[in-house]
């Protein structure tokens, strides 16, 4: 199967900047291969499976077609579903960033009517909608059809399973016969054969092929997860089976950086290795990763071409492929050697049906797995640290402290009480922020609809009682922000990390704020308590104002701490800050304190998991009773100041600014 770059198409440049700034390194086989057709004029037929690529295949030529000073209705897209139309149109608009005054607009039932018609009277020049709604605008008159240019029907046997074809028909027996008429479809059943005949001319057939490849023994599973979470879904199953040397597979160059800055973040090592870097950095991170100074090597399938070692323990699909083959080179990469293997997959809404395209592509089965609870982590985590003293102690390799055990010994603790602060010192010092508190639901529970597309060997197997729910409940794979009109759930805890293998920050007690609160404790100077008398009649006018508020308790109460001062003495009062902040850094309020149970480990976790960055930017933590203070490197206080002011600590909505 050939592979193209997206240069290699014809393209224009402001087609090829946005395809750039998305981080796409090359086309995928439905895309090499059906764009160019498209761009000479062609009808088209393409039997690709779902995550193939095909929404960039057909919205690329569509865009390049467009007339962009006419401000009419020129391609039309139908889609089964309105999750489905809404992520076409997101993926139109992000590949027409840099081709001004072109407008995309889905169309869809459950949304209102006034603003499909605000966004169609604007000259909307590309609309996707589903048939029942577009039918609605045609009889209302709202929709004309007289100027298109191109009608694409995506994914046309899920719309034809669903009852759609009556409608479909009545749709294409609209629009102008001097049209591009292009078909999308997984499977070619007869229905759609007998529209393709009916409503295309000449049609040219894209058939990608796949060879039949052979899967090593390897355990693979999958987790369906939504895309915000996946992050989440990651830590927690790098903890709980305490993995060592990984590698992280996604589709573009951008989310490569932002998971490799994420993990680092959390105290995992982890690098990168994509396109955009030149032999010597691809091959000092190679070295690297081969003498298990890394951890995680997260890649794109161009870059991990030819990566080749033996002990990798695990490969995660943090992107599904888009071709079932790269699924079966991803997996080679663990298994090696007689060794055993895992191969974890993460699925995003309708790329479950891609899931059931490469069983059938490798006839294995992948089995679904369940996420993992923070109780579940937690178990783990301690058995590691168990699992650590067992060997620790059954090797012998370690100096004995009989003296400073016998010394606590008379002073009076118990053995079991010593080994228990121990522990808890030790697992204080390997986790990055202390435990908290977590939510009972943290990773939203998803509905499984049927695997409608086969068990992979030829029957089709619905199983209801794991599957149940809607065939068609709307989930996608497309972009991060959900659509306007879902339930937007909260943001989840963070599972504590199993063990850090980065420098940190100088250490910190998180257990105990009251250490650092001390210096904040008002400091008054040391002077001689005179006795007390009463003021001279001919004080300076400033401090007469300020005098009576000091000295009048002191003749009321003798056991006042504030000593009395003499009427030219300034007024005495606490210093703003306890001690100096390094100059690199600057000191930011926050309104939550002690009373609220805010320790420094939450501080510091929050700004951490709020902001991704690392932990050396964070410096002294002071808490009070009812507000804080910390340091954070100083030219990262806009952005912190901005994402903590959205969120909350122990409950309670964070109020921050400079000090």
């Amino acid at each position: 199967m050939s592979t193209k770059l997206f240069s290699e198409l014809g393209l224009s440049d402001e087609l090829l900047k946005a395809i750039d700034k998305l981080g796409y390194e090359k086309a995928s086989p439905i895309q090499a291969e059906a764009i160019p057709v498209m761009m000479q004029g062609h009808d088209v037929v393409g039997q690709s499976q779902t995550g193939s690529g095909k929404t960039a295949a057909f919205a690329i030529p569509a865009i390049e077609k467009v007339i962009v000073t006419e401000k009419r209705v020129q391609v039309l897209v139908l889609s089964p579903t309105r999750e489905l139309a809404v992520q076409v149109s997101e993926e139109i608009h992000k590949l027409a960033l840099f081709k001004r005054g072109i407008h995309a607009l889905p169309i869809y039932g459950g949304q209102s009517y006034e603003r499909q018609f605000s966004g169609l009277k604007q000259g909307a020049q590309i609309v996707i909608g589903t048939p029942g709604r577009l039918m609605d605008h045609m009889r209302r008159g709202t929709l004309r059809l007289d100027a298109i240019k191109i009608v694409i029907l995506d994914e046309a046997d899920v719309m034809l399973d669903m009852g759609f074809r009556e409608d479909i028909e009545f749709i294409l027996q609209a629009v102008p016969k001097e049209r591009q008429t292009v078909f999308f479809s997984a499977t070619m059943p007869r229905a759609i054969q007998e529209l393709i005949k009916k409503f295309s001319r000449d049609p040219q057939t894209i058939q990608i092929e796949q060879k039949a490849m052979t899967v090593p023994t390897v355990e693979q599973v999958f987790y369906e997860v939504d895309r915000r979470f996946k992050i989440e879904l990651l830590t927690r199953l790098i903890d709980i089976h305490d993995l060592k040397l990984g590698i992280i597979f996604c589709n573009t160059k951008s989310m490569v950086d932002d998971l490799v800055d994420h993990l680092n973040a959390q105290g995992y090592s982890a690098d990168r290795l994509h396109g955009d870097m030149n032999q010597n950095m691809r091959d000092r991170v190679m070295n690297k990763f081969r003498k298990s100074g890394l951890e995680f090597l997260v890649a794109t399938d161009v870059a991990a071409r030819g990566i080749d070692v033996d002990d990798v323990q695990v490969v995660f699909n943090y992107d599904l492929p888009y071709d079932p083959e790269d699924y079966v080179h991803r997996i080679g990469r663990t298994g090696r050697a007689g060794r055993s293997g895992r191969a974890i997959s993460f699925v995003a809404g309708r790329e479950l049906f891609q899931i059931s395209h490469i069983e059938r592509f490798t006839r294995m089965r992948i089995q679904r797995g369940k996420i993992p609870t923070v109780d579940e982590v937690e178990e783990a985590r301690a058995s590691a640290t168990l699992q650590k003293l067992r060997d620790t102690l059954q090797k012998g390799e370690f100096k004995k402290q009989d003296h400073l055990i016998s010394r606590l010994l008379e002073e009076g603790f118990s053995s079991t009480d010593i080994a228990a602060a121990l522990l808890h010192h030790l697992q204080a010092s390997e986790t990055l922020t202390p435990a908290r508190p977590q939510r009972e639901e943290e990773i939203p529970a998803r509905r499984e609809p049927p695997r409608s597309r086969g068990d992979g060997f030829g029957r089709r197997d619905e199983r209801p009682d794991q599957r149940g729910g809607d065939r068609f409940s709307g989930r996608d794979d497309r972009s991060e922000r959900p659509p306007r009109g879902r339930e937007i759930r909260p943001p989840m805890e963070r599972a504590p990390r199993a063990e850090v293998r980065r420098p940190l920050a100088p250490p910190r007690d998180p257990v105990q704020p009251r250490a650092v609160r001390v210096q904040a404790a008002p400091v008054q100077p040391k002077a001689p308590a005179p006795a007390p008398v009463a003021p001279p009649a001919a004080a300076p006018e400033p401090v007469a104002a300020t005098a009576p508020k000091v000295v009048e308790p002191a003749k009321k109460k003798s056991d006042v701490k504030i000593p009395e001062r003499r009427p030219t003495e300034e007024p005495v009062r606490a210093p703003k800050h306890s001690r100096r902040t390094p100059e690199d850094m600057t000191r930011l309020y926050m309104n939550v304190g002690e009373e609220m149970g805010v320790q420094s480990g939450d501080v510091v976790g929050t700004i951490l998991g709020e902001t991704g960055l690392p932990s050396t930017i964070i410096g002294a933590v002071d808490i009070r009773e009812r507000h804080l203070f910390v340091d954070v490197a100083a030219d990262e206080a806009k952005s912190i100041i901005s994402k903590l002011n959205r969120t909350s600590i122990k409950g309670n909505k964070l109020k921050v600014k400079v000090a």
